[in-house]
């Protein structure tokens, strides 16, 4: 099998069609299996809690997963790039499937936790390995149409997920939320054992950097560990965040300094010396936040200014993940070309985001379903053709020696991105709604309710969102209502500030522009 040069200066690998269609049909079930896992937990948590007890360890059966899946991802992306994708991938899908069983198989709150701690090193390769895949198998002009089948199974893993973990938790068993990937993995793991064609660099890198995987597994678990306690479980003051947070910037200095002297870097600084890349990655770290801020941060608002349930809340997240995933589709077919107009659709998406995000932070009690929906609408347009962008470019400048760890850096940094964004949102918000309490509690209300259930609510604003704690309360109607109000303005100035942060996205995007056209992205395949 011998590889033709395509557009940018890419290798297109000659595969008979089957096996093509093959490779990629295992690629995308990779990536609903791993986001799915993620996903899906979330609804079958307090069914767990009550089977296994432990409720100590409840936030650590989710926090667990993602914390495992980030550290992993950058560094399966860059062992493909080393040691050949098929190896990578099909070990990353054994991983996740003995974990899938470890986890069923549980009998405590710890077991659970550990397993599904292995589980995300198993799903954060099967992310990144599965949309390099798209970078193997097409060339640039052929690549966008692929990343948007892609993003479908996103926004179906999205949509299915809470819904499918409910359901296996009341009518069958919270196990089967884990043993579910074993009758649907076992086969991908066949199907891109046999099909996967192997592919390398015609460069001898065979040097496996372990003291630049340990610095960045230190720096990343330290700093995300930190943003997950900060303000839970911890003060942001105490020592035990402010001890993570300095070794982990610690390790991220250490890392760098590692990486520009190893012979094979686990991630290699010359991918950031490309403007576009640089870019990139600057963008999809923004918008990370406006996700995941969005995601957290929007039912607040909508259950506080306009009153909705919480499943009215919810339906407006499906209204975001749906014009994202649509968004995300058309961008990606628009950037189909051998002369693709990533600046302008760069600009066009980051400008929609940061507009839509302001949008809903502006939504007050006056304001109508329909135009709290069509702001989440926006900012679901302007994500999807932001995330379509970034891959697309990034793909598209790199040579092929670095494509692995360039697809993995998007997704690492846009997690990251949204991890950060959060803990610094959260902070603020808190801060804006206690300063919005003193202003709203008048000192007659503040006599109706006791000290302690004031600073229970100021500690936990979503108190006044559930109907039964509020019944337990037993505050008057006037007093919740000026709590709500409250609530709803701090979560409004948050998103302002949100706003504001998306909005410099805006100025990295003007950065890109066309790829490289003779990039030496030499692959040397065999069947």
């Amino acid at each position: 099998m011998t590889p033709d040069r395509a557009a940018g200066g890419r290798a297109a690998v000659h595969l008979p069609e089957r096996q093509k269609a093959l490779t990629m049909a295992g690629a995308v079930l990779a990536l609903f299996l791993a986001s799915l896992g993620q996903i899906i937990v979330a609804t079958a948590l307090p069914g767990i809690v009550a089977d296994l007890g432990g409720f100590e360890s409840y936030t650590w059966v989710a926090t667990s997963y993602v914390l495992a899946s980030a550290i992993t991802i950058p560094i399966s992306g860059r062992l493909g790039d080393i040691h050949g994708r098929k190896l990578i991938f099909v070990l990353g899908i054994a991983v996740f499937l003995v974990a899938s069983a470890a986890c069923g198989f549980s009998l405590t709150m710890h077991q659970l936790a550990a397993a599904r701690a292995v589980q995300g090193i198993g799903g954060g390769a099967m992310l990144a390995l599965g949309f390099v895949a798209v970078a193997d198998l097409f060339p640039p002009e052929e690549r966008g149409k692929q990343h948007g089948l892609n993003s479908l199974v996103f926004g179906m893993a999205a949509l299915i997920g809470p819904l499918l973990g409910a359901y296996l938790t009341e009518q069958v068993s919270w196990r089967w939320v884990f043993f579910l990937n074993l009758p649907l993995g076992l086969p991908l793991l066949l199907l891109i054992a046999r099909v996967y064609p192997k592919i390398e660099s015609e460069e001898e890198r065979r040097s496996t950097d372990y003291l630049g995987m340990a610095a960045l597994a230190l720096a990343v678990a330290a700093i995300l560990l930190a943003l997950t306690w900060a303000g839970v479980q911890y003060e942001w003051s105490s020592p035990q965040i402010i001890g993570l947070l300095s070794f982990g910037m610690a390790m991220a200095v250490g890392l760098v300094v590692v990486e520009s002297k190893a012979a094979s870097p686990i991630m290699p600084m010359e991918i950031y010396r490309e403007p576009v890349v640089a870019a990139s990655l600057a963008m999809v770290f923004l918008a990370g936040s406006a996700l995941y801020a969005s995601v957290i941060f929007v039912p607040l608002l909508f259950q506080a200014s306009l009153g909705v349930s919480a499943t009215g809340s919810g339906a407006f997240l499906t209204v975001m993940v749906l014009s994202m995933v649509l968004a995300m589709v058309l961008s990606a077919r628009f950037l189909s070309k051998r002369n693709p107009r990533y600046r302008f659709v760069g600009v066009a998406a980051t400008g929609l985001m940061a507009v839509g995000v302001y949008l809903i932070a502006t939504v007050d009690p006056g304001a109508g379903i329909a135009r709290a929906a069509a702001s989440v609408a926006v900012v679901g347009v302007g994500l999807g053709g932001v995330l379509a962008t970034v891959l697309l470019a990034v793909q598209n400048t790199v040579p092929f020696e670095n494509v692995g760890i360039a697809t993995a850096a998007v997704q690492f940094y846009r997690q990251v991105g949204g991890m950060l964004g959060l803990a610094a949102l959260g902070a603020s918000m808190a801060v804006r709604f206690s300063a919005e309490m003193e202003t709203a509690v008048s000192d007659a209300a503040r006599g109706v309710g006791s000290p302690e259930q004031l600073e229970a609510i100021r500690e936990d604003p979503a108190i006044l969102l559930d109907r039964a704690e509020v019944a337990a309360l037993g505050l008057p109607d006037a007093l919740l209502d000026a709590l709500r109000s409250a609530l709803a303005s701090a979560v409004g100035d948050t998103l302002t500030i949100c706003a504001v942060a998306v909005a410099l996205s805006v100025v990295a995007a003007f950065f890109l522009g066309s790829p490289p056209r003779a990039h030496a992205a030499a692959r040397r395949p065999a069947s």
